[in-house]
């Protein structure tokens, strides 16, 4: 039985990151209005929360502008078109895709209104990933790992992916389920393996949950009790596909007195909603389920909700097939 006291107490090193821009951005090509975006920025200053990821770093080489809005490049005076100098206590992130982003791309902190770069990598391109994170420490930044698609992971080859990133200068080590596949109990062995390395090296540990199941609050909380303390949220869930563990649950759950769900309510209320009005579409359906529970990349489920396809049962057939 996990201690009463992780999940009640107040926990001052708990951090709640806000990934709508980043993750929600996949749903919408990253086109958010100027309007939204700051209107965004200050829900999460009222409502407490530690950091909000404004997009992703990603290569003008490998990606099209005329496709995409400008939080798939996350500029920095974009950025500061929003935030100023952000004199708060709001911290700034983006995410560096391996593969996907130029170093070059990433100026020095003291030049930026970003605070956090937030690695993600594959358990197959690890050596990329500390090349990345080493970039980022030396230029003055906080430096997160999201190792993805755990769930199709060797342990073994998880474990020494831990031990290599522990020995790197990253600062937060995150437990990132991908696909939406994982349940709690499967969270709690992750969790253990991850806060292991985290207090060998120093590190700290965070969770990105998915919502394929309709487990990624219940994921998130899971994580909390088994000592996590870096939490990804979404507001009103957007995300790729079935979304994210909701901002709003979240902060409802948190016994910290720093956070206020009022103005996260307010925000769902105001915008959320009417992105949803606007055509806008994410968040857990059969489709998506069927990914998750066959512990596949949603690609195919995204494709047939773009497809505005209804066949379900097709849909499970063809998904099983591919097994």
């Amino acid at each position: 039985m996990k201690e009463i006291s992780n999940l009640i107490a107040y926990r001052p090193d708990v951090k709640v990151v806000d990934a709508t821009l980043r993750d929600g951005g996949l749903v919408n090509n990253f086109y958010f209005t100027d309007e939204f975006v700051k209107a965004l920025y200050l829900a999460n200053l009222r409502a407490g929360v530690d950091y909000m990821e404004f997009g992703y770093k990603a290569s003008t080489e490998m990606f099209d502008e005329d496709k995409f809005g400008k939080w798939k490049f996350s500029r920095d005076e974009d950025i500061r078109k929003i935030v100023g100098e952000n004199a708060t206590d709001l911290k700034i992130s983006v995410m560096a895709d391996v593969g996907r982003c130029e170093k070059s791309d990433i100026t020095d902190r003291a030049d930026s209104p970003i605070d956090m770069i937030r690695v993600a990598t594959y358990v197959n391109t690890i050596p990329g990933a500390v090349d990345l994170i080493e970039d980022a420490k030396s230029k003055g930044y906080e430096v997160c790992c999201n190792i993805m698609a755990i769930s199709h992971s060797l342990e073994g080859e998880l474990r020494a992916a831990l031990e290599i990133l522990g020995q790197s200068p990253v600062d937060v080590l995150y437990i990132v389920d991908s696909y939406g596949a994982m349940y709690p109990e499967q969270i709690a062995r992750f969790a253990d393996m991850y806060t292991e390395v985290a207090a060998k090296y120093g590190k700290k540990v965070g969770i990105h949950a998915h919502n394929n199941q309709q487990l990624a609050f219940a994921n998130t909380i899971e994580a909390v009790g088994d000592g996590v303390d870096w939490l990804d949220a979404t507001y009103a869930s957007m995300g790729r596909g079935a979304g994210n563990c909701a901002m709003e649950l979240l902060l409802g759950f948190l016994r910290n007195p720093k956070y206020n769900i009022y103005p996260a309510i307010q925000f769902v209320d105001k915008y959320m909603t009417q992105l949803k009005e606007e055509g806008v579409v994410w968040g857990y359906d059969l489709q998506y389920l069927m990914t998750g529970l066959l512990n596949q990349h949603p690609r195919a489920a995204i494709q047939f909700t773009k497809e505005k396809r209804s066949d379900y049962t097709e849909f499970y057939r063809e998904m099983v097939s591919q097994e």
